[in-house]
């Protein structure tokens, strides 16, 4: 919010929902670049920071996804199995051991190094959400656990691994339309793996 404060005055918050998350419909003033002030509603969905993670194994040039049903795809324009790289929410936890204690939960995997490449807003017009990224190798040697997630919380996901050349090209032809997924490929794509 630095800066801002002079361009951006609230006048009125209401709670509209307070379930997974909270919703919340904001009246505010903007100062427009002209000088002129406009008055402005908008409704903000807070469900905390999260954090996703790609993992390469260097010896097989595959990268570990995984494929789970999303509802809201599902009431968009797919059939709602999404192909993504492991996510959560952090509640309450730094980012890396979030992302540790997903990736086993998810795919079954327990990794030692993982290197954060950036903290992105995936839907800033409306979710407050910041996605701590990071990326790391694996080998058949770290899987510790099935994965698959957890049954009390619905999930029900296959561990997918993908040749990277193939996943990038999925992303090119929407196979792969999860825009963390994509920008962790590209980001492997055009960097490599991060260099110690």
């Amino acid at each position: 919010m630095s800066g801002s404060q002079d361009r951006i005055k609230i006048s009125s918050k209401e709670l509209l929902s307070h379930n997974w998350g909270e919703l919340t419909k904001y009246n505010f003033s903007q100062k427009r670049q002209d000088g002129s002030w406009q008055e402005l509603s908008r409704e903000v969905y807070d469900r905390g920071h999260g954090a996703s993670c790609l993992l390469f194994n260097e010896a097989d040039e595959t990268v570990l996804l995984t494929r789970q049903f999303r509802l809201p795809a599902y009431l968009g324009d797919s059939d709602g199995y999404l192909i993504e790289s492991p996510a959560g929410l952090l509640e309450g936890v730094s980012a890396d051991e979030r992302m540790r204690a997903e990736l086993e939960e998810e795919t079954g995997y327990t990794v030692s190094k993982l290197t954060l490449i950036g903290s992105f807003y995936m839907s800033p017009g409306s979710v407050t959400e910041r996605l701590s990224c990071f990326i790391g190798t694996y080998s058949a040697l770290e899987k510790t656990s099935q994965g698959g997630g957890k049954y009390e919380e619905g999930e029900d996901i296959e561990v997918l691994h993908i040749p990277l050349k193939e996943a990038l090209r999925m992303t090119r032809s929407g196979q792969i339309a999860d825009a963390k997924t994509v920008l962790l490929l590209q980001h492997i794509a055009l960097y490599g793996l991060p260099q110690d």
